[in-house]
């Protein structure tokens, strides 16, 4: 009975330990790959939304522009402002198409009377008047 030897477990310590750290690696890799992956999406989203609203504003203001040339009745729901334009070579015309709900595409173009035209602004803008925020109150610089 005293010659048995006992069986001793493999010794795997350390190399379990390093493969459960290489796991938990890859899938925090993974995760943050992941999340990548959804911020990239929402942002080709958003870029899509925006030219697809500015090209369609663009086309809009290209109507607008062509019924004014040729003297036809303009888009129903469009309003435009015209004025004599500078040196009384023309009429001035200003109008504004929605791109989104934060910018209009705001244009002023001089049309002439032999169908001419001269665009003077053709301009993606801010939809609101920007306001400042006073609300935090901050040091001065003058010690007390």
């Amino acid at each position: 009975m005293g010659n048995e030897k006992r069986a001793l477990p493999p010794a795997v310590g350390g190399s379990s330990l390093l493969t459960v750290f290489a796991v938990l690696c890859l899938t925090v890799f993974a995760l943050l790959s992941l999340a990548t992956v959804q911020a990239d999406a929402r942002l080709s989203d958003a870029s899509v939304q925006t030219v697809a609203g500015y090209y369609k504003a663009d086309h809009a203001a290209q109507e607008i522009l062509a019924c004014l040339r040729s003297g036809a009745p303009l888009p129903e729901g469009r309003t435009v402002r015209a004025t004599h334009g500078p040196d009384h070579k023309g009429t001035l015309f200003s109008y504004t198409c929605p791109i989104s709900g934060t910018q209009n595409l705001e244009v002023e173009v001089i049309v002439e009377e032999d169908a001419g035209y001269t665009i003077l602004r053709w301009q993606a803008c801010p939809a609101a008047e920007w306001e400042s925020d006073d609300s935090l109150d901050l040091w001065d610089g003058v010690l007390f």
